[in-house]
């Protein structure tokens, strides 16, 4: 489904990527761990070209891609075949809930507007937010929010949702709520990509885990592999602050 090779991305002198490559296969649930600034929300945005890579490719399906020479006709289309689930939720303030998951169908999609609100009233409902469709992200609870973020993502019915620590804004009493909507959305079957830092989700649902820190992989594998027999020892360092070290099988 997605194959990254060697991609690398800097900001300035700030060497974000320094040379990842990834596989995430059809259907597949990958989780990607690390400590702040390891580059995984980078490496996320840039599969959804909301960074352009400096190097690399990326084949999507069928799609093969020169990261860096990306056209404007290859990116739009690597963006239809792909949903964003943002941590500060990524809502249009000016826009209802309703109108938020509209957008997508009527403007990249080109669903019509009766279509495309049944639509996004199905994923609402889905989500268990219908009853807040008329309302303004403002009169919305952050795991409100979040909710509408992901129905927005189903709607969309994308080859793959890549989700970019979505739980890391919301209060703590909010957090289970939206990682059991993410957990259905898993059960579907779409090809999914999250990173987070919570580990007990990453252990119930992900099919494979990848931990980066400075800017590239260091290692992966199953959650009881990584979480529990880690190979290497900046994983353990990572683990360590997380899991309980009598957890480990060394």
């Amino acid at each position: 489904m997605i194959e990254l090779n060697h991609v690398k991305k800097s900001f300035g002198k700030l060497d974000v990527l320094r040379d990842v490559s990834i596989n995430v296969n059809d259907g597949e649930v990958v989780v990607i761990l690390g400590p702040s600034g390891s580059g995984k929300t980078t490496l996320l945005r840039c599969i959804n070209f909301l960074e352009k890579a400096d190097e690399g490719t990326m084949k999507m399906g069928d799609k093969f891609l020169e990261l860096k020479k990306a056209k404007k006709g290859e990116i739009l289309d690597i963006r239809r075949r792909t949903a964003f689930v943002f941590q500060n939720y990524g809502l249009f303030a000016h826009m209802t809930a309703l109108q938020n998951v509209m957008e997508g169908l009527v403007t990249v999609q080109k669903k019509s507007k009766a279509e495309a609100r049944k639509l996004a009233e199905e994923a609402l409902n889905w989500v268990g937010v219908l009853d807040k469709k008329d309302s303004y992200p403002s009169q919305l609870s952050g795991g409100q929010q979040q909710r509408v973020g992901i129905a927005r993502a189903v709607a969309l019915k994308p080859d793959v949702i890549l989700f970019d620590e979505p739980t890391s804004a919301l209060d703590p009493e909010l957090v289970v709520e939206t990682l059991d909507v993410i957990k259905k959305v898993a059960k579907m079957g779409i090809t999914m990509v999250v990173v987070t830092h919570e580990m007990s989700f990453a252990e119930d649902v992900a099919d494979r885990v990848i931990f980066m820190d400075g800017g590239v992989v260091v290692e992966e594998g199953k959650p009881s592999e990584i979480f529990y027999k880690p190979k290497e020892e900046r994983t353990r360092q990572f683990l360590s602050r997380i899991i309980p070290q009598d957890a480990y099988v060394i």
